[in-house]
């Protein structure tokens, strides 16, 4: 699977801000590969904020459509007016590992409920109009056992494909290079095989 993720480094964030009705909407965005990252851009929005008037929050801490990783919070606004207007702009944007916090400073006017589902649902589209992105590929470790010789061209040949060699094992009689193939990818060897004679196979993990 390959999907689009914030291009933040990891202990990062993207702030903007939106006003509404004289209420300011502070937009955090950070990478969130995990649900550690997310609390830990909330816990950092709550410490540089600590009087506003609340800090809701959605993520997808993995992929996109990732059904267990997820959660979206109010954090006292009425139900159903932050959180999931947040979560819903997050899953809308295609994004996958993204951690999102709207921090409000109240205006003095009262919004009503579909006002403030407008508003929360606004500040992170907004925000998400700038973000940088970067393409994640998930991938299976494969590894493949050449002679000393073909090293260099089977290297040649995963680079010319953008996969990455993650280790080489060096033995007697040649070297297992492990590699991260591409989920979405049919694992093909073929072409490889005809440029090294043969020389080259799918070697056992045990």
């Amino acid at each position: 699977m390959r999907y689009a993720v914030p291009d933040i480094p990891a202990g990062h964030w993207r702030e903007t801000a939106l006003e509404v009705e004289r209420s300011r909407f502070i937009t955090w965005l950070c990478l969130a590969p995990d649900i550690t990252a997310f609390e830990a851009l909330l816990a950092e929005a709550r410490r540089t904020h600590p009087n506003a008037s609340h800090h809701c929050s959605a993520f997808i801490a993995g992929p996109p459509g990732e059904q267990a990783a997820i959660g979206f919070s109010d954090d006292g606004e009425p139900g159903g007016t932050a959180g999931r207007p947040m979560f819903q702009v997050l899953q809308g944007s295609g994004l996958g590992q993204v951690g999102c916090v709207v921090t409000r400073y109240f205006g003095g006017t009262k919004l009503g409920t579909g006002g403030l589902a407008r508003a929360y649902a606004q500040a992170v589209a907004q925000a998400l109009e700038t973000l940088p992105r970067r393409e994640v590929i998930e991938r299976t470790p494969q590894q493949l056992k050449v002679d000393f010789a073909g090293e260099a061209e089977a290297r040649a040949w995963l680079a010319d494909r953008d996969i990455p060699v993650e280790q080489a094992d060096y033995g007697a009689d040649g070297v297992v290079l492990t590699v991260g193939w591409p989920r979405d990818t049919e694992l093909d060897l073929a072409s490889l095989e005809a440029r090294l004679r043969g020389r080259v196979r799918l070697a056992s993990r045990d």
